[in-house]
């Protein structure tokens, strides 16, 4: 079929592309990727489904504007490794982006075809041209132009540090990447499974950014190792980006919580993700012994899709989703869920948890639901769950798994007590620049949103970028020669 001679209507009768998975009884088995992605056929079928708007408005989904029709243009044509420069020139992400971003609720949900057929699979395509790239062993990196003599410390590896330093390189200046942990890559290392996102991909994507000549250390916890300050006055660096996530977990403030086999979600999924639990004792690190057992994962989110996948993938033999609304308020991607229920995932819909149950030796044994129904809207315009009354039964199982959010890293307020900080204990900046209350300090990701995704901590890491920059070559050059 010649793509270049075809209608609109002929390229609306093309058949949204399926993404190729692995089968669900044998991935339960396994930590390789679930989803295979596109042959170069299926790809170019799926480029062909886009018909090239005037005005493509799925860019406007895009928090960092990839020019996703020119992309998608170049699929069509067979130019896939154009096609991954093009992705380039805007996203220093893409093999990760296209597995891990919400493109339904972004890029995708703009597509003008999603108004009478399935918009086009942009998330798929971009993952595609990203893993071509890479396999033909034909990667490149983005120019960069020449010194500007300004160093700039980037605290966090993460989505929105990793942005920030690629932009940040590419107009000049000396990027430094602080990391706490000793694997770079924030929440895509420890957060994220490697079902989802092999961790061979996060590496490679951020070796891209060292042959840029970002320079990364490992092992710096900033708040601790060095404080910011320190870092602009004895270490004369010219500005900083606070990219550190939102780490700290939250519990439910429930009885019980304290019992042995109660644990929040980022330590189960660092423990396997980020320490290898899962290969113990080839790995150092030991984990939940979770082969036989009853698992429950208490949240409705991506993080708590994962943990409970990982669960039923370390041997669980009942592995629940506990979710006080229903399957229409949950805030997990809608392919998450899909995988989940194909592996056998039992979702426990309707149902609040009010108490742990434990034994005398303080290990849990069970936990006490109530089951609830659908009362009016709340501040988050989802229905408010009402408790059933008389409705409370036990649940028995081993391990409670806590995944209903994370507050921000505690160690930047406790150190730089001039950046301001909001009730909610994230920081506080001016949204156009991610300037924060002091000179020369700028932030941006789950630190001043709260949990959120990926591509828009990227989209505020880029924000900051360029803020940095003006601010700094206007300073010293004017910045209109620039």
């Amino acid at each position: 079929m010649d793509n270049t001679t075809l209608t609109n209507k002929e390229r609306m009768a093309i058949p949204r592309q399926e993404m190729p998975a692995q089968d669900p009884g044998e991935r339960i088995q396994n930590f390789r990727e679930v989803n295979l992605g596109y042959t170069p056929e299926l790809a170019i079928k799926e480029a062909m489904r886009c018909i090239q708007c005037k005005d493509p408005v799925c860019i406007k989904g895009c928090p960092v504007n990839i020019k996703i029709d020119e992309f998608i243009d170049l699929i069509a044509h067979g130019n896939f490794l154009d096609a991954a420069k093009k992705i380039k020139e805007d996203n220093v992400l893409p093999a990760i982006c296209g597995r891990v971003c919400p493109q339904e609720d972004q890029c995708e949900k703009e597509c003008i075809l999603g108004r009478k057929h399935k918009p086009v699979a942009i998330g798929h395509l971009e993952r595609f041209v990203a893993d071509y790239e890479r396999e033909t062993g034909n990667i490149t990196v983005p120019e960069v132009k020449r010194s500007t003599g300004k160093k700039i410390a980037v605290i966090g590896s993460g989505p929105a540090g990793l942005s920030c330093a690629n932009d940040l390189a590419q107009f000049g200046h000396k990027v430094v990447v602080f990391e706490a942990l000793h694997e770079l890559g924030g929440v895509l290392m420890y957060g994220v499974p490697e079902f989802r996102l092999p961790k061979d991909i996060v590496r490679t994507e951020i070796e891209g950014l060292r042959k840029m000549g970002v320079e990364f250390q490992t092992d710096v916890v900033v708040g601790r190792s060095v404080t910011i300050d320190e870092l602009l006055d004895e270490e004369q660096f010219d500005a900083a980006f606070i990219g550190v996530g939102a780490g700290l977990p939250w519990f439910m403030g429930i009885p019980g919580e304290n019992l042995v086999g109660v644990l929040s979600a980022n330590e189960f999924l660092t423990r396997v993700n980020l320490m290898k639990a899962y290969d113990f004792p080839a790995s150092d690190t030991p984990v939940f012994d979770c082969k036989g057992k009853n698992i429950a994962v208490f949240g409705g989110g991506n993080t708590a899709m994962d943990a409970v996948r990982t669960a039923k993938r370390l041997g669980a033999e009942h592995a629940y989703i506990v979710y006080r609304r229903s399957e229409a308020e949950m805030p997990a991607r809608v392919e998450e869920i899909h995988h989940a229920r194909e592996e056998g995932i039992e979702f426990l819909l309707l149902n609040n948890p009010v108490e742990f149950v434990g034994n005398d030796q303080q290990l849990l044994t069970g936990v006490k639901l109530v089951k609830m129904e659908l009362g009016e809207p709340d501040d988050s315009g989802r229905r408010r769950p009402v408790p059933v009354e008389g409705s409370e039964y036990i649940l028995p199982i081993d391990m409670a798994v806590i995944s209903i959010g994370n507050g921000s890293n505690p160690l930047i307020g406790q150190t730089t007590p001039d950046i301001d900080f909001s009730k909610r204990e994230t920081i506080v900046v001016d949204v156009n620049t991610m300037a924060t209350s002091k000179e020369n300090v700028y932030a941006g990701g789950d630190i001043v949103t709260g949990g959120a995704t990926v591509i828009l901590a990227m989209g505020a890491g880029r924000t900051a970028a360029k803020a940095i920059h003006e601010k700094l070559m206007g300073e010293s050059h004017g910045f209109d020669e620039w």
